[in-house]
């Protein structure tokens, strides 16, 4: 009898891994679900608008616009990119979150109040456009950059393409009523010249401090800053990272295949001091601001970049102490691997990937991908930006091996959740780096104009901090 009952115990166990629910010890997962047959119906309620692909995934509206509104607090919406103060005192007590409009700001979610401040917003609408990413630095501050720069064969003069740091963002005062020349007097904001001008959206930091980024445009490139000081340095607060450093783009063979494979090198186009190479285009901008511009150097025959369409957000996966980085190209729907020590690029995931719902290629149900994510066990999440209500998608990638293919008996993408919210986008997705049962994501841009952060959970009563 004995032996009959622990087989049957095992012959459970093994049935609800197949079908999705966990038995880990540690409780369920993210990654524990079943994956949706199709994209969600138009939501009644916006406060609830995901459908997600197992009943124990809670979901919460934490923020929206409106509120802000009610209360006087400048936000002009748009709200993009997510992350959280990962480090230093309070940490993860904020989430951080951007405008990505013709006025853009940052706003602040305190987690342990529920109060939305907005703490640093453009004076005048034109001023700042398009803020995009959203990332807390390894030495703990905030960066965000604008996704906004244009083509000029002579180099660009908009005022636009910058990175900022904001140098205190758990200090900077909360903003209400009218924008005057004083809202921002509390925020220490600077904008960071060393990064070249280039229409910026994922940001990503390796272990050794190289920052990467990216020309999020039809024929755009990847690119890597490196400091002049030491990130032990910085992290002391001893050296200044955006002081000085070299900035790179990523090329394959000769630079002129687009959206090519294979191995790459990184090809410098500033000195050591961040100043351009000889031939490099140097402008002034509309302001009067000197810079280097990214996007059209790296045109240049010297200087020559690999093209992908519209590469847009970057994600770190370290698999036994080595870093990948995925890149998602929203034009070819695709999602690439970089082997940061290999200095190789493969296609992650694409259309011929297998759809677990179906057995059958994704196709066309994998569109625009847009944002990455990933989550404690180093799972990638790749989020669309299409239409709520229609077709707006969060795919998780079951990659069992952690090999940087989808290839394998097994793998392959589900549609792990969808957005009912009619007009709007997912946009920011983040797994909160402590607590293995909670993420966040923005519903962008509705058609009621209410963006809203949602707060989702798993409640199955276990502790997996």
């Amino acid at each position: 009898m004995k032996n009959k009952f622990l087989c049957t115990k095992l012959a459970t166990a093994m049935g609800l891994l197949l079908t999705g629910t966990s038995v880990f010890a540690d409780g369920t997962r993210f990654e524990d679900f079943k994956p949706l047959a199709n994209s969600s119906d138009v939501t009644i309620d916006e406060a609830m608008p995901i459908t997600l692909g197992n009943p124990n995934f809670i979901q919460r509206s934490i923020a929206d616009r409106a509120t802000q509104l009610a209360d006087g607090k400048p936000n002009t919406g748009n709200w993009d990119m997510i992350t959280t103060n990962e480090t230093g005192r309070q940490n993860e007590r904020f989430l951080f979150t951007v405008f990505e409009t013709g006025q853009a700001g940052v706003q602040r979610h305190d987690l342990a109040t529920g109060q939305t401040e907005t703490v640093w917003i453009s004076p005048a609408a034109g001023d700042h456009r398009s803020f995009d990413a959203s990332f807390w630095t390894p030495w703990g501050t905030l960066i965000t950059a604008e996704e906004s720069w244009s083509t000029a064969a002579a180099g660009s003069t908009s005022p636009y393409g910058r990175l900022f740091e904001l140098k205190n963002p758990l200090d900077a005062p909360g903003i209400i009523g009218p924008i005057t020349a004083d809202s921002n007097n509390g925020a220490d904001f600077v904008h960071q010249n060393v990064i070249p001008r280039t229409s910026h959206e994922g940001i990503q930091f390796d272990k050794a401090g190289n920052l990467y980024f990216i020309d999020e445009l039809n024929g755009g490139s990847v690119y890597k800053y490196t400091s002049a000081a030491s990130l032990e340095d910085v992290k002391e607060g001893t050296a200044d990272y955006f002081a000085a450093g070299t900035t790179y783009v990523l090329r394959v063979g000769d630079g002129n295949t687009p959206n090519a494979t294979g191995e790459y090198e990184w090809v410098p186009f500033t000195d050591a001091n961040g100043l351009g190479l000889p031939g490099a285009l140097t402008i002034t901008d509309t302001n009067g601001v000197i810079s280097v511009d990214a996007r059209n150097t790296t045109e240049l025959p010297a200087f020559k970049g690999t093209d992908y369409q519209r590469p847009e957000d970057l994600q770190i996966q370290t698999v036994h102490g080595r870093e990948f980085l995925y890149m998602t190209t929203t034009t070819t729907h695709e999602v690439y691997r970089l082997d940061l020590q290999a200095n190789s690029i493969s296609v992650f995931a694409n259309r011929d990937s297998i759809d677990l719902a179906t057995g059958m290629p994704v196709g066309s149900g994998l569109a625009n991908p847009d944002n990455l994510a990933i989550d404690h066990d180093g799972n990638i999440y790749i989020i669309e930006d299409r239409n709520g209500g229609v077709d707006d998608d969060i795919w998780f990638a079951k990659d069992l091996n952690k090999d940087g293919d989808l290839n394998d008996e097994g793998e392959g993408l589900a549609r792990w959740a969808s957005n009912g919210t009619p007009g709007s986008e997912f946009t920011g997705l983040y797994f909160d780096p402590q607590d293995k049962r909670r993420a966040w994501v923005n519903i962008q841009h509705p058609a009621s104009g209410n963006d809203r952060t949602i707060e989702i959970t798993i409640a199955d009563g276990k502790n997996a901090k």
